[in-house]
């Protein structure tokens, strides 16, 4: 097991709950943060509560780091309309998020590198950046000679997950089309996420 995927599962015990909803977590098992205290269980302060939210949204899409998850925030609360929808909406533009949805992939983790490797054209053009964002109605496409790839083809015949309606999949070309940005109601997080704490962590 590679310390990336030991540092994913970390992630769950930290914050409590199986974020994926994988049925081979370890937090499964263990239910209670890793360590020596990790079965102290403190009710936590508004604080605490904020922090967790932004935490779990953070690791979710990846681990994104505090500069650039800070970011998104920012950008979001300079959009029209509620900046925990816009927020939700930026993340789920992200290009390693797409291929994760469109089950290219079986992770978001994997996702990242899958693009970095040269994997995945956008309108026919390669991009090799996880942070991309896509706009309504880009083709996302594994290239020709990608596709079969044993962990592509395990991924899109898993039925641990479903493709979102935001996003059309050709499972023949291995092309996905990002139809619309979604509203936060329409993402199927496994876990309760909470994107209004979120923005009261950054707002306070």
């Amino acid at each position: 097991m590679t310390k990336r995927v030991q540092s994913k599962y970390k992630i769950n015990r930290r914050l409590g709950v199986n974020l994926w909803g994988r049925p081979r977590s370890p937090f499964n098992k263990r239910e209670y943060a890793p360590g020596q205290h990790g079965q102290r269980r403190r009710k936590p302060s508004d604080f605490g509560t904020q922090l967790a939210a932004k935490q779990k949204l953070k690791g979710y899409y990846g681990n994104i780091g505090e500069k650039q998850f800070r970011r998104y925030y920012q950008t979001a609360a300079q959009l029209r309309g509620d900046t925990g929808e816009q927020l939700i909406g930026l993340l789920e533009r992200r290009l390693d998020a797409v291929v994760y949805r469109a089950k290219f992939v079986p992770t978001v983790f994997s996702a990242r590198q899958f693009i970095s490797h040269g994997h995945i054209s956008v309108n026919g053009r390669k991009v090799n950046i996880p942070s991309y964002l896509v706009k309504d109605s880009d083709v996302i496409e594994v290239r020709e000679k990608s596709r079969q790839i044993p962990m592509v083809l395990d991924a899109m015949e898993s039925a641990e997950r479903d493709v979102p309606d935001y996003i059309t999949v050709d499972s023949r070309k291995v092309a996905a089309t990002y139809v619309r940005t979604p509203k936060f109601e329409d993402v199927p997080y496994p876990v309760k996420m909470e994107p209004n704490l979120v923005v009261e962590f950054y707002s306070r």
